[in-house]
């Protein structure tokens, strides 16, 4: 019986989209129920519609106490029976007790090659601006796993994309986000298919 997954996100949505193709074709091995946003206004959320996904907006700004907070989002995964989670362009730090409760089955994507241009404030096109502005010659993207910090927790998979002269941020976003929309269902599908361990800061990587 295939894993549950849910993706949580705060824009428009296109690794989601990725994520349910892969699904969807028969590469990715998972069951996506549930899509999770901080934004009523995400794009996400028209994605999930047209894909019979259940959307659920919660803001954690709603929630006197972060600690009710947690209690929502832990029960809308039980209900939907999550076994992973997916942070795709969700730029809300997620509470710690929801993330050690996931430990090591919850991801996320950042369009940079980490350890650098990563952490909190680097997010979207500020991370490519940094990555012009330091006159890098490679980026990239990363998945690595959630931990209590911002994109800090041990990476899974990364892919370079070169730098180019007359490059912009909008133009060296486009390309990194090529490269996302691959890399996130093949992180996702070792997880599903239990092809990864983890000690300590490594990850390894088994089968073919």
């Amino acid at each position: 019986m295939a894993q549950h997954l849910a993706v949580m996100a705060s824009g428009g949505g296109s690794n989601f989209r990725a994520i349910l193709h892969a699904i969807e074709a028969g590469t990715l091995p998972l069951r996506c129920p549930l899509l999770v946003s901080n934004r009523s206004s995400a794009g996400a959320l028209k994605i999930a519609e047209s894909h019979g996904v259940t959307a659920v907006v919660i803001n954690p700004a709603a929630y006197e106490a972060e600690a009710d907070y947690v209690a929502a989002l832990m029960d809308l995964f039980a209900r939907h029976q999550i076994d992973l989670v997916a942070l795709a362009g969700y730029l809300k730090k997620v509470p710690v007790p929801v993330v050690r409760a996931f430990r090591h089955r919850m991801v996320n994507i950042h369009p940079a090659l980490l350890p650098d241009f990563g952490g909190p404030g680097l997010y979207g096109l500020r991370v490519h601006a940094a990555v012009l502005a330091a006159g890098a010659r490679q980026s990239g993207a990363t998945i690595h796993f959630v931990d209590e910090e911002y994109d800090t927790g041990p990476c899974i998979l990364q892919e370079q994309v070169p730098v180019l002269a007359d490059d912009t941020p909008q133009t060296l976003a486009a390309r990194v986000l090529a490269v996302e929309h691959k890399l996130y269902p093949k992180a996702l599908a070792l997880l599903a298919q239990d092809r990864i361990r983890v000690n300590g800061r490594v990850v390894t990587i088994f089968g073919a």
